[in-house]
């Protein structure tokens, strides 16, 4: 059944009309059809996209199709917003593919997800989403590298996701869930929350967890990492990244000896947390596991 997203999920796109909210609502129905139920865009309320109704508002698009997901394509300066609208209509759980938030907007979103009675999550901001193989896909990734199978995949890198998951399906091993949980210094959900979500999961018997430099979320990883009974294979990107340079993502830097891939690499090592040189040394040793 996989984990945060499954076939009972009901979504609405944020930012339906817009050209990406478009191009992924449709690519997102198409794998799911009874997913998809709904879309936002203020002042199309009324219209539909190739037959998903148009709302104004996600309070009406949860009074009118029992929405309890969002997915958000709305740009930068409206997504806090448009974050805060979900929690305050009922939503459960909130995509947020935007890149671009300002980070004191994203902490100001953290703050109030769990206050006033809320119990939203939310994953990302700057994620390529999360899929459970062949029941439901929130964001962008690409569903027809996806089998359905037995080990769960949390990343900071989308490009690094997709190609683990193809290497892993052309291997004949299947995925339970995949969660891209973004590349900000400040996201919504952990290595740690996804960990503790498949650590209870009977459907994902093995973890492939893919790291980056920058911050402490790794580290934090391989402590819980120690207290699971199912296995996790790890890999960091970035070990030759110079101090104080951006990678890619704007979490990924190193600062002073905080966040470098060698103290990460530790950390799992020292957790007994098997760590690959290649992303195809990760589907070696996931294969074994098996």
């Amino acid at each position: 059944m996989g984990v945060f997203v499954s076939e009972r999920t009901r979504l609405v796109v944020q930012g339906i009309t817009g050209r990406e909210g478009r191009f992924h609502a449709l690519r997102m129905r198409d794998y799911n059809p009874g997913v998809v139920v709904a879309g936002v865009t203020p002042g199309r309320g009324g219209q539909d996209v190739e037959g998903i109704p148009v709302f104004d508002t996600v309070a009406e698009a949860v009074e009118q199709t029992g929405a309890n997901t969002s997915c958000i394509f709305v740009p930068s300066r409206a997504a806090a917003d448009a974050v805060m609208e979900s929690f305050a209509s009922g939503i459960e759980l909130v995509v947020c593919i935007t890149e671009g938030i300002p980070t004191l907007d994203v902490i100001d979103i953290l703050d109030r997800a769990g206050k006033n009675g809320s119990t939203g999550r939310v994953i990302g901001p700057n994620c390529p989403g999360i899929i459970t193989c062949g029941e439901a896909s929130v964001g962008i990734m690409p569903g027809q590298i996806f089998k359905p199978g037995p080990v769960g995949v949390i990343s900071r890198s989308g490009t690094l996701t997709y190609e683990v998951v193809d290497l892993l399906s052309a291997r004949g091993i299947g995925q339970s869930t995949c969660i891209g949980i973004g590349g900000d210094p400040i996201i919504g959900t952990t290595f740690v929350d996804c960990l503790e979500a498949f650590e209870e999961d009977d459907d994902t018997k093995a973890i492939v967890l893919i790291g980056e430099i920058g911050g402490r979320d790794e580290e934090e990883a391989a402590d819980f990492i120690r207290s699971m009974t199912k296995p996790v294979v790890s890999f960091v990107s970035g070990r030759t990244a110079p101090p104080g340079k951006r990678m890619g993502h704007a979490g990924a830097i190193v600062s002073g000896s905080m966040g470098t891939a060698e103290s990460k690499v530790k950390a799992f090592q020292e957790a007994g947390v098997p760590v690959a040189d290649t992303v195809n040394e990760i589907v070696d040793v996931i294969e074994e596991l098996l």
